[in-house]
């Protein structure tokens, strides 16, 4: 099952963490993707006397460059036997200048390290936000410190409705979409793969209370079918993912299914952590939109108490808000082998 074709490795300014790249390279060489390391390097600012745009501000940003781009090479030589590998450097913001650089090349996967900024107590910094919110494709933050091989991935899905509008429908197939992705890594990386539902039987604790009259045995059938609604959904997705990847690779997948009952901002993360899941794989935009919508309040919550890798996918029809504007100055591209 080969997924994604079009690979884009960040590599973050002053930390070289070469687990990551050896998995960005391996997930290329399993997928014959085509692989490209970038790093983006600060504006050089205007100073006293130094315009921007001016002989002294160029040639400090050029000399910037060349810098960053040797050292890219550097990064990406060992590997090149094993895929082919482009580096380039941009400059500007970092996670404007990945997100237009997934636009303009077409990247379907972004694979990066997180910031893990020292000062806070979080595993996502202030980049990764970004990139989680606004990028078109999907993004794999990797912990440094994760094992060489995956043990244990922990696809999150929303069955919430049957609701037969079109953002409903888009929601079920991001969750068609979720699965397919933590299939297709479970297999890369010879691992666990656990779909995680969680759900909640809306007004129960109303049809409880004093202020209506409901019968013990109406609220427990009303439960239960909003149970068995969600465990048909599994199935669903199941009998789905069987139909793309054939009974064999299911077989040897063995999903595990975990219907949880609760709120998904406090149950996904609790799981994850009783399961010591090394990544999650869950969307990132909330329901009541597709295009314009950054990303959901639920999913906001659960990536703030995650302390594992995670990969994040957009719905289909997910629009970022961020626009291709005028190329900044990149380095040229280094061609791998011929």
């Amino acid at each position: 099952m080969k997924r994604f074709k079009s690979m884009l490795y960040v590599v973050e300014t002053g930390k070289r963490c070469t687990s990551v790249l050896r998995r960005a390279v391996a997930l290329a060489e399993t997928n014959q993707a085509n692989l490209t390391l970038v790093d983006v390097v600060p504006q050089v600012p205007a100073g006293i006397g130094m315009p921007r745009g001016g002989p002294l501000s160029a040639d400090l940003q050029t000399a910037l460059r060349t810098e960053h781009a040797q050292a890219l090479d550097a990064l990406a030589e060992p590997y090149r036997q094993r895929a082919e590998i482009q580096c380039k450097v941009l400059v500007g913001t970092p996670y404007l200048e990945v997100i237009r650089e997934v636009l303009r090349e077409g990247h379907d996967l972004v694979i990066k390290a997180p910031e893990d900024p020292s000062w806070l107590a979080l595993l996502f910094g202030s980049n990764d936000m970004h990139l989680l919110r606004k990028c078109p494709c999907p993004i794999c933050i990797t912990k440094c410190d994760a094992p060489t091989a995956f043990r244990r991935i922990l696809a999150a899905v929303d069955l919430a409705d049957d609701d037969p509008t079109e953002g409903s429908r888009a929601h079920r197939s991001l969750s068609h979409q979720i699965l397919e992705v933590a299939a297709w890594m479970a297999l890369t990386e010879l691992a666990e793969l656990h779909l995680v539902t969680v759900w909640e039987a809306i007004g129960e604790g109303v049809m409880r209370s004093a202020s209506i009259n409901v019968q013990a045995q109406e609220v427990f059938a009303y439960v239960e079918a909003v149970r068995r609604q969600h465990e048909a959904g599994l199935d669903a997705l199941l009998h789905a993912l069987e139909d793309t990847l054939g009974p064999e690779a299911l077989t040897l997948l063995k999903p595990r299914k975990h219907l949880i009952r609760g709120a998904p901002s406090k149950e996904i993360p609790a799981q994850a952590k009783r399961l010591e899941a090394d990544l999650v794989v869950m969307g990132t935009v909330g329901r009541s939109g597709i295009p314009g919508l950054l990303i959901g309040n639920t999913a906001e919550t659960i990536l703030y108490q995650l302390d594992c890798s995670v990969l994040a996918i957009k719905p289909p029809g997910f629009v970022s808000p961020v626009s291709i504007e005028p190329s900044p100055q990149t380095s040229p591209p280094t061609p791998g082998p011929t």
